[in-house]
């Protein structure tokens, strides 16, 4: 049986998926096809540890930096793009890469058309969750959406929130509006692998990639994002290391504690996309 052309390399932030995937590129011919919601965005090479030049060079990388930061893509934009630079590369190898589990989601399982639900919803949610406990918060989604409260593990906020606030924004489970989907590529087209390291060592290489990322100008990057003057609930607004950063450049915190809340904020997002993966991609080979 013949290897499926597609591969999805799917991992935390600075876990070695991009330096994986270069490898397997030099060694079979495939293009590399950002699976980044940051990395989309030509305004965050740095923050996003976006391939370097040199690696695009030597690799052919697509969908990498080409938003502005003015621009807010979706889920279905994105997937769009994918779709278009599957069928223009024919027959090539091809390994999606990238930390963004809804992206996997859509190609994989298919996307819900669901509604857009407004930030006060969602607020409100979180803001309901921290004040009843999740045992309690279980209990009301279950009454809700019964199989999203026996799906989702302990301690998973983003995904209860989630479930949460489209029940009560739509009044339909999300597990319904998930049930009508379809996968955008066809079973058997794409084999998928997960780079999942050793936690500690994730996140001392989170607290490294930091440092390299302030050596390399990620102050200048988030003061040019800053001069725009954009919606701060714009996608590249909320890249981890943007606000953080933004803090000491408006005089609110010292360049070390912004180091530091970037560092956290970094092993935060880390350790979540760790728990979506271990989750949503159990039967994915685990490198």
């Amino acid at each position: 049986m013949s290897q499926p052309r597609i591969t999805l390399i799917a991992g935390p932030t600075a876990s070695g998926k991009s330096r994986l995937a270069m490898d397997l590129a030099a060694k079979s011919g495939a293009v590399i096809v950002n699976a980044d919601s940051q990395q989309l965005y030509a305004d965050l090479r740095v923050l996003t540890a976006r391939p370097s030049a040199a690696d695009e060079a030597e690799v052919e990388h697509r969908l990498y930096g080409i938003a502005d930061a003015a621009e807010a893509w979706s889920v279905g934009r994105w997937s769009r793009a994918v779709l278009d630079q599957l069928a223009d590369l024919g027959d090539r190898p091809v390994l999606l890469v990238g930390g963004t589990g809804l992206y996997f989601t859509a190609l994989t399982k298919g996307l819900a058309d669901i509604p857009a639900i407004p930030v006060e919803v969602r607020d409100g949610v979180e803001a309901a969750l921290d004040a009843e406990g999740e045992t309690v918060f279980r209990r009301r989604l279950a009454a809700l959406d019964p199989a999203a409260a026996d799906r989702i593990e302990a301690g998973d906020r983003q995904r209860l929130i989630r479930a949460m606030s489209v029940a009560d924004h739509t009044g339909r489970a999300l597990s319904d509006w998930t049930a009508q989907t379809t996968p955008l590529l066809a079973p058997g087209t794409w084999t998928g692998l997960v780079v999942e390291p050793d936690r500690a060592a994730l996140y001392a290489n989170c607290d490294l990639r930091v440092t390299q990322m302030i050596e390399l100008g990620a102050l200048d990057e988030v003061r040019a994002l800053l001069n725009r003057h954009l919606d701060p609930a714009l996608p590249a607004m909320k890249a981890v290391g943007v606000r953080e950063l933004a803090a000491h450049l408006s005089g609110e915190t010292t360049p070390g504690d912004a180091i530091d809340a970037t560092r956290q904020a970094t092993r935060n997002y880390a350790k979540r996309q760790l728990t979506w993966f271990r989750n949503q991609t159990p039967d994915w080979r685990r490198v």
